[in-house]
């Protein structure tokens, strides 16, 4: 594959991309683009989805994996490759070195997911636990590459990489010809510069958003200090967006071509995660639900047609348990409230009785009477509670100050 010279970094061309589509071929699936009623009710102009969570492997890593490492000179082949990620990353390299029959060691933190652990194992790459986060696992892969002369097969900040990761944005124009913007999360920036490559190649008018974690927005300070610049402690939920620093290729190419890049929070991701599951019957990671954030977040702030790019579907089980009930909190479904009564008997049955008449549904009850705290009459209970909203909240809410119970914020 050839590259133009930017500097002394090497930029992604369309040719790169259609490059990468050929190489793909029989390998990445074409994945579906699927229509939302309910998202696009709400922008009021049609809405789809990109589902690369359907990808082989769970998202769209595979594509700019198998690039990487079909692109490797056969000496280099010969040496093996190695690679660090906390999950989807991990099971692209390890699928697409075991499609090119190259052998892959994979370093993972001691605290993945055992689910990608073992996806990335069946794979068929030797997988090895380093370190409790991903800089130290990242270190440890370098690390080794020094030491044993395998490639070091970075997730986001080389060029054929993100060709790869482009094929998903002709893709988009194949089956959404019509699109007017493009909504795709960002980490390091690989998959939004791929994307915004591709697209702005053959349509300059379709705009280009990234949206990245709030707690993990490194784009937005790079972008305005015009250089990539680190976060000190990137925290969200949505792993495959936790990045504390942009790439220096992705950097260049999501500052020309990327039109804006937007944040949501925690409670938006979960919000997200919840609506592609029960609206779109699609199950979606916290990265993945990103797009979705956005629109939820400002449903007028987009043009129509809209695509959001799910772009992983690989969340951990306890994970998903977890960012559900966020969710469903987040959109005052479920209601978690403490109060203390006087410790008699009949008490708990009375306050019960009081929250049946709003029509609550009772998920769970603890009860503590011995606490220093409290007095010698009193107990606490805390309540998981069934809402129907907001406003139910609310009505919760006062009907157990009414009844004469104390909440405890």
């Amino acid at each position: 594959m050839s590259y133009r010279t930017a500097g002394s970094l090497r930029s992604v061309t369309l040719d790169d991309v259609r490059g990468a589509q050929k190489m793909l071929s029989g390998v990445a699936r074409a994945t579906a683009m699927e229509g939302s009623r309910h998202l696009s009710q709400l922008v009021g102009a049609p809405v789809h989805l990109k589902c690369e969570n359907l990808q082989r492997t769970g998202s769209f890593k595979l594509r700019g994996a198998y690039v990487r490492i079909a692109g490797l000179l056969p000496e280099e082949r010969a040496a093996g490759v190695v690679a660090a990620s906390a999950g989807n990353h991990a099971q692209g390299v390890a699928l697409a070195s075991s499609l090119l029959g190259v052998h892959a060691t994979v370093f993972m933190p001691q605290g993945a997911p055992l689910p990608k652990v073992s996806a990335t194992r069946e794979y068929g790459a030797e997988v090895r636990l380093h370190g409790q986060v991903v800089d130290e696992t990242l270190a440890a892969a370098e690390e080794y590459a020094a030491e044993t002369g395998a490639v070091f097969i970075h997730p986001f900040d080389h060029p054929d990489i993100i060709a790869g990761q482009g094929t998903v944005g002709l893709e988009i124009l194949e089956q959404c010809p019509e699109v007017r913007t493009v909504v795709v999360g960002v980490g390091g920036g690989g998959l939004a510069a791929g994307i915004a490559a591709a697209v702005k190649a053959l349509r300059p008018d379709v705009r280009i958003v990234g949206v990245q974690a709030e707690g993990a927005a490194c784009y937005p300070p790079s972008l305005a200090a015009g250089r990539p610049v680190s976060l000190d402690s990137p925290a969200t939920m949505a792993d495959g967006i936790k990045v504390g620093r942009p790439g220096e290729v992705p950097f260049g190419i999501v500052g020309e071509l990327v039109d804006e890049v937007r944040t949501v929070s925690e409670d938006q991701l979960s919000a997200a995660l919840l609506l592609c599951l029960e609206r779109a019957k699609l199950v979606v990671e916290p990265a993945g639900a990103a797009p979705v954030a956005a629109l939820l977040a400002a449903p007028d702030g987009f043009e129509g047609p809209v695509v959001a790019v799910l772009s992983g579907g690989n969340v951990d089980p306890l994970l998903m348990q977890r960012v559900l009930r966020h969710g469903m909190s987040a959109q005052g479904r479920y209601l978690a409230v403490r109060l203390r009564l006087t410790d008699r008997p009949g008490a708990l049955a009375t306050l019960l009785g009081a929250l049946s008449v709003v029509d609550a549904n009772v998920l769970d009850v603890s009860h503590v009477r011995t606490d220093p705290r409290l007095g010698l009459t009193e107990a606490e209970v805390e309540l998981h509670l069934e809402t129907k909203g907001p406003a139910h909240c609310a009505e919760v809410g006062q009907a157990l100050r009414d009844a004469g119970y104390t909440v405890i914020d």
